[in-house]
């Protein structure tokens, strides 16, 4: 599936973009400055977030319009409009942020002031010092990026190609020249252009970061997850630790058949893997190449998604019909009739649009939306299943206080649809009618079925790891600017054992054609919600009675399922991770366990396949 980005919780809205003038802003802290101040005390703190969360609820509204327009009709005038609301709001989550670190050790704080207070001060994204000028300089930078992005191109054949017909083009195109081809271009065209203001942007979300008592940008980033900043990034690695075995040895298999297809010239039998032969723009999920790795004999899984949907005459509409309906099996209400008016389903053919996949409440109450560019094929059809959790998260918490209103942590957020997606099993299409029962697998496809996931799922590991690690190691200084590139392609060589198919110097800004650098939108969540979809996976389907091999579970029209997810949908983000997590899994430990044992006959497949090769790069 694509990793997506969404513009969901009040935290990432306002936090890239958050509210009142500068000007007011400075006047504020003039006066502070001019009054002798007595020790701060509980009662001012609870006042303070009573008048925060009222004012950032004034100011959601409309700056959600503003960058749902942007995002939907790219102009000149909708980058100014954006980006004045942008700065209107950074600098309102920037006082709140400042204001809510003088009260961090009023005694006698109540639990939800003080907690709502950590909100406040750390869930910034990109922080503006109060440096005059400063919050409007930062929203021009973000607003330019995410531009330069959205009307980026690339080539085929030396004909100019969008973003989102790049994408579906290098998933189906086997030719090694154009692939180099599309992949160098878009490279070249979309991430080059980007580096001074990304550079310039780094420098002031920094200042900002300092300001408020972090380190640097990403010790704030870190420090959202219930634990410090340092404890967080143990965390990461020890999920890691666990699931890299896996990807070892999928990788392994995966170069071994891309040998076989392209040869030595092309793909070496031994060391990384060409970027661009595995069937995505960044490498980040192979499965489009599985007809090139299937495993002979039990390769075919039985059906082709993409082709039952084209034989059933499926619509783009029609596909988020049926997500609904999979909400809607357990016990979900159906989606408002504003979010079928005000979605942007399809990609308009009359301007220039932001096609990457995102969820949005334009209210805080029910103005669902989805923006994607969608197309009738396996992917999009599983996307679609993943915004709607996004969309059905934000109605489950919308009657919690604003600054609850949010995932339980932002991997929550991502996982919710991906864990529904999981159950897109041949039983599922079935039961939706586009499989007759016939034509469900037998148990001998199930390492071809496996493979098929894996080749998503676990592929993608290590790459939702390292866009952070690289952003990391960037905000605190040790990559510098003369070395983002090589950075950049030194961690995708040590995590994900690839290369570019051309050389890269620093002429380049390879970071910046991966839609969540431009759009500085935090990709760790991507990492956790691939380890905590397995996790919810497993609880739904034992709560659903399944006694079958994980894998074939589908909690389809269960409503136990759906009653149970709701409860945790419902505590947004009012608790620490680890209650919500208990609250449907029954524990408190994130863990790789349950992917693992997901992918097990899988894993022992692939050491037999893989033995005598030399695996590692």
């Amino acid at each position: 599936m694509k990793a997506t980005v969404s513009a969901f919780a009040v935290a990432a809205a306002l936090l890239a973009a958050g509210t009142t003038a500068i000007a007011q802003g400075q006047a504020n802290r003039q006066a502070q400055a001019t009054t002798t101040q007595a020790a701060p005390t509980a009662a001012e703190a609870d006042a303070f977030v009573k008048q925060a969360e009222k004012e950032l609820f004034d100011f959601f509204i409309i700056n959600s319009r503003a960058q749902w327009v942007n995002s939907t009709y790219i102009t000149p005038d909708t980058d100014a409009l954006a980006a004045h609301f942008g700065t209107i709001g950074t600098e309102m989550s920037v006082r709140f942020a400042n204001e809510a670190a003088k009260y961090q050790k009023v005694a006698g704080l109540s639990y939800d002031t003080k907690r709502k207070l950590d909100i406040l001060r750390s869930g910034l994204v990109l922080p503006a010092p109060t440096t005059p000028g400063a919050a409007a300089e930062l929203n021009k930078i973000a607003t330019s990026l995410q531009s330069q992005y959205g009307k980026g191109r690339g080539t085929l054949n030396g004909k100019p190609i969008s973003g989102s017909d790049i994408e579906a083009a290098m998933g189906t195109n086997r030719n090694p020249a154009e692939l180099k081809e599309m992949w160098t271009s878009w490279h070249d065209n979309v991430g080059a252009p980007m580096r001074p203001e990304y550079i310039r942007m780094v420098e002031i979300a920094n200042a900002g970061a300092k300001e408020l008592g972090f380190a640097d940008t990403g010790a704030m980033w870190r420090s959202v997850y219930d634990m410090p900043p340092d404890d967080f990034a143990a965390l990461t690695d020890k999920l890691w630790g666990e699931v890299k075995p896996l990807y070892d040895q999928l990788h392994c298999y995966t170069r071994g058949k891309l040998n076989e297809k392209y040869g030595d010239e092309v793909q070496p039998a031994t060391g990384p893997i060409r970027a661009d032969l595995l069937g995505n723009m960044w490498a980040q999920e192979w499965g489009n190449i599985y007809p090139i790795v299937a495993p002979e004999g039990a390769g075919d899984i039985g059906y082709d998604l993409t082709d039952l949907l084209k034989t059933k005459g499926y619509t783009p509409e029609k596909i988020v019909k049926t997500g609904e309906g999979f909400f809607s099996s357990l016990g979900f209400a159906p989606l408002p009739a504003s979010f079928w008016q005000n979605s942007m389903i399809v990609k308009p053919q009359d301007r220039e649009v932001v096609c990457h996949a995102s969820a949005w409440n334009i209210d805080n109450v029910d103005d669902l939306r989805i923006k994607m560019c969608t197309k009738v094929n396996a992917d999009d059809f599983v996307t679609v299943h993943h915004e709607l959790g996004h969309n059905y998260y934000q109605r489950a918490y919308n009657k919690q206080p604003l600054l609850y209103q949010n995932g339980a942590n932002d991997g929550f957020h991502e996982a919710i649809g991906d864990t529904v997606a999981l159950s897109i099993t041949p039983q599922y299409l079935v039961q939706i009618g586009l499989l007759q029962e016939n034509q469900i697998p037998s148990a001998d496809k199930d390492i071809g079925l496996l493979l098929r996931q894996a080749m998503d799922k676990v592929a993608f590991l290590p790459f939702g790891l390292l866009i952070d690690k690289w952003r990391w190691n960037v905000f605190d200084g040790s990559i510098q600017p003369n070395e983002y590139n090589k950075a950049w392609n030194d961690l995708r060589l040590e995590y994900q054992g690839i290369v570019p198919p051309v050389p890269r110097t620093e002429e380049h800004f390879d970071p910046g054609a991966k839609y969540h650098i431009p759009g500085n939108t935090p990709y760790t969540r991507y990492f956790l919600a691939r380890i905590l979809q397995f996790q919810f996976y497993k609880a739904a389907c034992e709560q659903a009675g399944w006694k079958g091999p994980l894998h074939r579970c589908s909690f389809y029209n269960n409503k136990e399922v759906g009653q149970r997810l709701n409860a945790m949908l419902e505590m947004g983000a009012s608790k620490p991770w680890p209650d919500a997590l208990e609250a449907f899994t029954g524990t408190r430990e994130m863990s790789g366990k349950a992917l693992l044992e997901y992918f097990a006959p899988l894993s022992a497949w692939l050491k037999q396949q893989n033995q005598g090769k030399q695996c590692g790069w």
